[in-house]
């Protein structure tokens, strides 16, 4: 039995099944974006749009805000903004990616944005390169994800959106999960770090 190894882009799937233009994955774009709040604030207001290393993109959105907003914010008014991000992104990343009809979108980045808040308010006060220290470490566990991140990637992403009625709840718990292990696995280094 021959196998048809033509790339996935080259098959028009509407000869094959009229519904599966309906069914494929929807691209990441700015008309996307902005067609939902939640896909604003999913994508980091543009962030994730980038064309190479959305992630990386999305932690440097996080770190220039911080740094604007760290002047006006109590320390608790960060705590309450940061709790807040989590439930927020959790919402916005279900609901994203189940309007691209994908379990975990690399253009979705408020899961970084959010976990990297966490660590740098969590490290602070610190200067620059302290901050560049925990920018490094944290896209290394983002990028890398080593042990636990891993294990927290990898959670949800069997799920299946046709056959459990919670898949992108779980999917966009998933999303915002591994960060949230890679900020605590930062966090870990910086403050082993410093006790040593």
């Amino acid at each position: 039995m021959k196998i048809d190894t033509a790339p996935a882009q080259d098959i028009d799937y509407r000869e094959v099944d009229p519904t599966a233009e309906l069914l494929a994955p929807v691209a990441p774009s700015s008309s996307f974006m902005l067609a939902h709040p939640a896909h604003f604030v999913a994508m980091g207001f543009g962030a994730g749009l980038s064309p190479k290393a959305p992630g990386t993109a999305g932690t440097l959105w996080a770190w220039g805000m911080f740094f604007i907003m760290q002047p006006w914010l109590t320390e608790i008014q960060w705590g309450m903004l940061i709790a807040a991000s989590i439930p927020l992104g959790w919402w916005a990343s279900t609901v994203t990616a189940k309007n691209m009809r994908v379990l975990d979108p690399g253009s979705i980045v408020w899961d970084e944005i959010a976990a990297f808040w966490l660590v740098l308010w969590l490290v602070c006060p610190t200067g620059f390169w302290g901050q560049l220290t925990a920018f490094a470490l944290f896209r290394f566990f983002d990028a890398v994800k080593p042990g636990p991140v891993r294990w927290a990637d990898q959670l949800f992403h069997s799920v299946d959106p046709n056959t459990d009625p919670a898949a992108w709840r779980k999917a966009g718990w998933g999303i915002m999960l591994d960060d949230l292990v890679a900020a605590f696995c930062t966090l870990l280094v910086i403050a082993s770090w410093r006790a040593w």
